[in-house]
């Protein structure tokens, strides 16, 4: 299941730029999303803070 991605949003970004999408994609772009969110929070965290910024990401 997806989470975090719009798939609608990420087929048409690549279909503008003429290419297709194939499903395994959309739930690997969505586990890298997940994680990047991960990695910002522990930052947050470590820096004492609960707003994830755009530095920590």
């Amino acid at each position: 299941m997806v989470k975090y991605i719009v798939q609608k949003a990420y087929r048409d970004f690549a279909k503008k730029q003429g290419h297709l999408v194939g499903s395994d994609s959309i739930k690997a772009l969505d586990k890298a999303v997940e994680k990047l969110v991960t990695d910002a929070m522990t930052r947050t965290k470590a820096n004492g803070r609960k707003t994830i910024k755009a530095q920590d990401i």
